[in-house]
């Protein structure tokens, strides 16, 4: 069973191909983002509307996907004034788009687990307070602490880059 079962499907594909499964999205999602090595950019907005995307390492842990950011990173910054953003995730036969809203996690418990998720995915984490701490993280991520955001997303966009093909649009109750 997939988590985040969709209201609506869509099929965008225009040559067709039928509606892509959601749960092939999703157990893709649950097989690839372990891997630290599966590409993920958030898109932002600042509050003067002007666009920005990063590279992130996006983490699934149970039903909910995390990444972190540095507190004075553009997109930390971009979040606090407007929460409204993108995933885009080049998953094995799929891309996918995850549009939603990111939320900063300050639960110590979540932290702690998410930290070690972290750890066992090949990024030593850890939790300090609130945020998480490590030898090293992505150039662009700023010196530690990180705040530690969790994406619920509404809509979803996937493309197959594998058999069998097509492009599907879901949408979800969040």
């Amino acid at each position: 069973m997939a988590a985040h079962e969709p209201v609506q499907t869509t099929n965008l594909d225009g040559y067709g191909n039928k509606p892509l499964p959601w749960s092939r999205a999703w157990n893709r999602v649950e097989a690839d983002l372990p891997k630290m090595e599966t590409a993920g950019f958030l898109a932002t907005a600042g509050p003067d509307g002007r666009p920005h995307s990063t590279g992130i390492g996006a983490l699934k842990v149970g039903d909910d996907i995390y990444f972190t950011s540095g507190p004075r990173t553009r997109k930390s910054r971009n979040l606090a004034s407007n929460p409204a953003c993108t995933l885009s995730l080049r998953l094995e036969g799929m891309d996918l788009v995850l549009e939603g809203e990111a939320t900063r996690v300050t639960d110590g418990a979540t932290v702690q687990r998410v930290a070690r998720a972290y750890s066992e995915s090949g990024w030593p984490a850890e939790a300090e307070g609130d945020a998480l701490t490590a030898p090293f993280s992505a150039p662009s991520a700023g010196p530690p602490p990180w705040y530690l955001y969790r994406l619920a997303f509404d809509v979803a966009f996937g493309v197959a880059t594998a058999e069998p093909h097509g492009a599907t649009r879901w949408r979800f109750e969040r």
